[in-house]
């Protein structure tokens, strides 16, 4: 995802004068990494000069670092159609162990979707207002997953610092606008982990999975199967865990020419059989 930030520079010539600065903007790109041992334990207290990395094999200075303490902000994607009036309980009930599971330092924001994308609760830090919402859906109406996760995606590119998407559904997309391939594209381009969990009818679609794979491999993120309810609290679990683990590093992109898509290869200095799960690549602007 690349990311618009400002940076104030005060040049030496001007250390007399504190109150004089030069804002510039630069468009960085951002890449979540989570690290992994050879046990598949997460490996945590990396600094940023452990990390290597190369834009289609070119290495590249990292500008912005965020270690996996750093504050969260987590959108919560909950299908709200009518195919899950028997599921919503058990997933609420998931949702609100996920909630209490972050950190009083990360923020929280609710959407539900059916038809369309529906604010329930906007970015807070204050997790009973975030219960609240989750607690208040219903379950009616079609399935619109790919636009909403799409416009959602777009929306949260715009938010600074780490970010996630846990996004939840029971059914195959029958009301969206835009096909899977142009919601994955979108969903790509803005780079944000992706965990998608897929219950009930989701599983009787091995088209729907492997869209779901595809958007959580593509970000850095994760894709669950639920195969019956009891399964919902243990999955909503592992996804907490991996949040608390995961780092953010950003960078200048170098000149895009003709290339539709740039590689990422991401590497962690002074580790052994070890593995990285980020994103792959980019599309430049």
């Amino acid at each position: 995802m690349k990311l618009l930030i400002t940076l104030w520079l005060s040049g030496t010539a001007l250390a007399q004068d504190p109150d004089v600065v030069f804002k510039t903007s630069v468009r960085l790109v951002e890449v979540y990494a989570t690290v992994l041992d050879q046990r598949g334990k997460y490996v945590d207290g990396l600094t940023k000069d452990r990390f290597e990395v190369r834009d289609n094999g070119a290495p590249q200075p990292i500008a912005i670092f965020e270690a996996e303490t750093a504050a969260l902000s987590c959108a919560i994607l909950i299908d709200t159609t009518g195919s899950m009036a028997h599921a919503l309980p058990a997933v609420k009930n998931a949702i609100l162990k996920l909630i209490d599971e972050l950190r009083d330092e990360d923020a929280i924001a609710v959407y539900g979707f059916s038809g369309s994308l529906r604010t329930l609760e906007d970015f807070t830090k204050d997790k009973a207002a975030a219960k609240r919402a989750v607690l208040g859906t219903r379950a009616a109406g079609g399935t619109a997953l790919f636009d909403s996760l799409a416009q959602l995606a777009r929306s949260l590119a715009r938010r600074s610092g780490k970010k996630a998407i846990v996004a939840f559904t029971d059914g195959q997309d029958n009301q969206s606008v835009l096909n899977a391939g142009a919601a994955i594209a979108r969903v790509k381009k803005a780079g944000i982990p992706v965990y998608a969990v897929a219950q009930g009818a989701a599983l009787k679609s091995q088209v729907l999975l492997q869209e779901l794979r595809e958007i959580a491999r593509l970000t850095g993120g994760q894709s669950y199967k639920v195969l019956k309810s009891s399964e919902i609290s243990s999955v909503f679990q592992d996804i907490s865990n991996d949040l608390k683990h995961t780092y953010l590093l950003a960078y200048k992109p170098p000149p895009a020419g003709e290339e539709t898509w740039r590689t990422i290869q991401l590497a962690v200095k002074g580790l052994k059989d070890y593995k990285v799960r980020a994103k792959e690549g980019y599309v430049p602007e």
